[in-house]
């Protein structure tokens, strides 16, 4: 018997589709460019990247995977927790690491405004020139994995830490 306060939770929902098996092409590519786009880029970094592009994005599976990663990583789950209103906790994190996640923000929610020079010029302060290609490369590759994980309704919660590594 279930109580109200052991209430079941809700049915998991099923993908939309294996866009990886019915692309294979597509999805190798993305992982290549996944690869050459992290190069050079602090692990660490790139995880807080990956997580507030989820974020902004509704992606659950790359929220799983990248928070999964970044804990696994050593990352503290109240950095994690405080990325979603960094605005308020800055006191989290380094210059650095508030730069890539501003530029992050703005690259991802490209609707609302163009990447303002303001912006790009606190990450170009914080980061050595073809660092910062690397990262704008890593922000727009998260932002498409983040789109093929939303459209196709991908899972989250099965995966394991460093699974795609």
């Amino acid at each position: 018997m279930t109580t109200a306060h052991e209430a079941p939770y809700a049915p998991e929902h099923s993908p939309r589709l294996d866009w990886a098996q019915l692309a294979p092409e597509v999805y190798k590519a993305m992982v290549r460019l996944d690869a050459a786009a992290r190069k050079g880029l602090d692990p660490t970094l790139l995880e807080l990247v990956k997580i507030r592009a989820s974020q902004l994005n509704h992606c659950a599976f790359c929220l799983d995977m990248h928070t999964k990663d970044a804990l696994a990583a050593g990352e503290s789950v109240e950095r994690i927790i405080q990325l979603g209103a960094w605005e308020e906790s800055r006191h989290f994190y380094t210059e650095k690491e508030l730069a890539a996640i501003e530029l992050t923000e703005v690259v991802t929610v490209l609707t609302d405004r163009f990447v303002p020079d303001e912006v790009y010029e606190r990450a170009a302060e914080q980061f050595e020139e073809a660092e910062l290609a690397q990262l704008l490369a890593a922000i727009t590759v998260i932002n498409a994995w983040n789109r093929f994980g939303v459209s196709t309704r991908m899972v989250p919660g099965h995966y394991k830490a460093g699974q795609y590594k």
